[in-house]
């Protein structure tokens, strides 16, 4: 198992402890195997999540978001039927599986259908923080009349 050492990370850059955060705790927790899942990219700024959930009813599945991540539980509900099995290769058991999403990435619908959980997304970057062309002026462009002591006067009063 390799180990790292983020200590130049948090010397040289300024708000990456979430991202350290993040691999440290990658690294402690082992994600489990189960269900099998399948993440997609869709399109540049969609994403898609399928998960086998054999034996699973809709009923059975709560999807929830909080924050940055995506919480998937599935809860078993009993028969009340014993059973003796000879193998058995469907594990049908509870589980809870969670998903750290990036900033911006919001759910945008899940569907049930023959076993697979499908879940979409899309990351949404508002306009304010898209990147924006600044279109650089000449010494012409300013303020028709203006010097630098009319600008002075009006930034003083």
């Amino acid at each position: 198992m390799r180990t790292f050492d983020l200590a130049p990370l948090y010397r040289s850059a300024i708000g990456f402890d979430r991202l350290a955060q993040l691999l440290n705790e990658q690294r402690a927790d082992a994600q489990p195997s189960y269900p099998p899942y399948n993440i997609e990219l869709v399109s540049e700024d969609k994403y898609r999540i399928v998960m086998a959930l054999a034996g699973f009813s809709r009923e059975e599945i709560d999807i929830i978001t909080e924050r940055d991540s995506l919480h998937v539980t599935g809860r078993k509900q009993k028969d009340g039927v014993e059973r003796t099995f000879l193998h058995r290769g469907i594990a049908a058991r509870d589980f809870e599986q969670r998903f750290q999403l990036a900033n911006h990435v919001k759910v945008t619908g899940a569907t049930f259908e023959n076993g697979m959980l499908t879940i979409d997304l899309v990351r949404e970057v508002p306009e304010a923080l898209k990147p924006r062309k600044i279109e650089i002026g000449t010494g012409s462009d300013t303020i028709p009349g203006a010097t630098v002591s009319t600008l002075e006067q009006r930034q003083a009063a």
